[in-house]
């Protein structure tokens, strides 16, 4: 029987990683252990405006290792590193997640009002324009909005103009 999960540790991981992700253009999103087998799964989730390409993971990946290696954060149980980026699907918790869910459709729940479907025209700080498909954007602050996540969508037409442009 293995030792209590460390309830702390994605917090301490976070403060440790931080400022090296920082300098490296991308934003934490998150950080998820599991056990396999006699090992850990420590997954960081990142991401930054303009995604996240095979590059920019190998470069988080050396850096988070750095970290990890320079600090006993982890203990001394064997663990294996996986960096990825969020999923399409992901939730839409933050403003910059909005930011940079632009131009895709989003289906967002509002707190005592019917969900909203609609593709993203612009984010800021407080709230989101979308394009409903009404005469003009609906504009929802991000208070009223309980849950979204971003549509996946199968031959849209932004990629199709984009093909045919």
């Amino acid at each position: 029987m293995g030792a209590a999960p460390d309830r702390a540790l994605p917090a301490r991981l976070e403060a440790a990683l931080g400022p090296a992700l920082g300098g490296l253009g991308v934003d934490l999103e998150g950080i998820e252990i599991s056990p396999a087998g006699r090992r850990r799964v420590l997954r960081v989730v990142v991401d930054r405006d303009g995604g996240v390409d095979l590059d920019a993971v190998a470069d988080v990946s050396r850096a988070v290792a750095a970290v990890l290696d320079a600090d006993d954060v982890m203990g001394a149980d064997p663990y294996v590193l996986e960096v990825t980026s969020p999923g399409v699907d992901r939730p839409l918790t933050q403003p910059r997640h909005w930011r940079r869910a632009t131009g895709r459709t989003v289906r967002a729940e509002l707190r005592g009002a019917e969900p909203v479907i609609g593709r993203v025209l612009a984010a800021d700080t407080d709230g989101v324009e979308l394009d409903t498909g009404g005469p003009a954007p609906t504009r929802l602050a991000y208070a009223a909005v309980a849950r979204a996540r971003v549509q996946v969508e199968f031959g849209s037409t932004t990629a199709r103009e984009e093909e045919e442009g």
